[in-house]
């Protein structure tokens, strides 16, 4: 009774609130539930989208709408009972670093078998991959990866030769379906002039050098709607490439852009932990602290999981997260001759270890290969 007669209270205040530019989306913890909630959100004007999949059933996504101040009605909300936290649902980004000229190996494309499928040469022995010995320690422990890698980004080319194998089935949280195929997010006109492949590598991001048909530069070079395209694909390739028995269950919580919402985050953590996942591979990073991501690093790592992250790519001794917890292994990028790149981020208690990051040979969707520069690449 005392949490309703205060909200027959609180909705007066709220009805004389100052209007803000738009739609502000919070992370709202209740721990009476989601009946509660909605009532709350009934009253106060407030919108439940959906719970974000925590085990106690206590998170949710709230949409406060442009007619309420969102520091008034976070305020309201905190004085009511069983509302024990609140946040905003920060933005959060993919990024990569700036490109310079394409490798060698992205060039050496002679087919090889590599654990059952045919691959590039340039893909198993560029320079990355015999810096950390993949090969000599596959060998020499006879292990080759195992498990379920649960791999939170813009998505993966289910369909691609070298991934097709090892994926599983996993989820879309930004259109909420279970294909999490990135490829969803590129139109037929575009998908067209990917399909092409003219051997020679082009640019078609800021940090990737795909080798497709050459006309493609033109349309996702440069084009913001496209500016994380195949991150996703490119990360999974990392991952199958040091731990090819391994499975890969992609979990879409970004768009083409590179952007994302810290909830579609937290559902993708929460969900990972709860269909058998083993490490879950984080290639972006959180700008500023978020209690609730916290809460959910812990309840994956209690159940067993390793969480990694990348540190980020602004050369800077900086704080990001989900790198910066203490249970998750920061992961910075060194290049080529085993230095830190210049680009990644630095400090004893963001980075747990470095690996190479600069000219990545991996798989780029619809079939091609790419180089990628960036912790995003270092971190699988």
């Amino acid at each position: 009774m005392k949490r309703f007669l205060w909200l027959f209270i609180l909705v007066f205040i709220t009805a004389a609130a100052k209007p803000s530019a738009a739609d502000t989306r919070i992370i709202v913890r209740d721990t009476l539930g989601s009946a509660a909630m909605n009532a709350t959100c009934t009253l106060l004007g407030c919108t439940v989208d959906w719970g974000l999949g925590d085990p106690g059933g206590q998170l949710f996504l709230v949409i406060l709408p442009d007619a309420l101040d969102p520091a008034l009605s976070i305020a309201q909300l905190l004085t009511l009972p069983g509302i024990t936290a609140v946040e905003i649902d920060q933005v959060v980004n993919v990024q990569g670093a700036t490109a310079t000229a394409p490798p060698p190996a992205l060039y050496d494309n002679a087919p090889m078998d590599y654990y059952g499928t045919t691959v590039r040469h340039g893909y198993v022995y560029q320079p990355a991959n015999q810096i950390i010995r993949t090969l000599e320690t596959q060998s020499q422990f006879g292990t080759a990866g195992a498990g379920i890698v649960a791999v939170i980004d813009t998505g993966v080319d289910t369909t691609h030769p070298v991934l097709q194998p090892v994926v599983v089935p996993g989820y879309d949280f930004v259109h909420n379906t279970n294909n999490a195929d990135e490829k969803g997010d590129i139109d037929q006109s575009t998908e067209a002039v990917l399909d092409g492949d003219s051997g020679q590598p082009c640019r078609v991001n800021q940090s990737t050098e795909a080798v497709l048909d050459q006309s493609t530069e033109a349309v996702l070079d440069g084009n913001p709607a496209y500016a994380a395209f195949g991150h996703g694909s490119m990360t999974s390739g990392v991952v199958h490439l040091v731990a090819p028995r391994a499975k890969i269950m992609p979990l879409k919580a970004f768009r083409a852009d590179g952007t994302g919402y810290a909830s579609d985050v937290l559902r993708a953590i929460y969900y990972a932990a709860g269909h058998s996942a083993k490490v879950i591979n984080m290639s972006f990073s959180f700008a500023q602290p978020s209690p609730e991501l916290k809460n959910a690093i812990t309840y994956a790592t209690n159940r067993g999981l390793i969480c990694v992250a990348a540190a980020g790519n602004d050369g800077l001794q900086a704080m990001v997260y989900p790198a910066g917890l203490k249970n998750v292994m920061g992961i910075a990028s060194t290049d080529n001759y085993d230095v830190r790149s210049t680009f990644a981020n630095y400090g004893s208690s963001l980075v747990w270890v470095a690996a190479p990051g600069e000219g990545v040979v991996t798989v780029y969707p619809f079939g091609h290969y790419a180089a990628a520069w960036g912790t995003s690449f270092s971190t699988p």
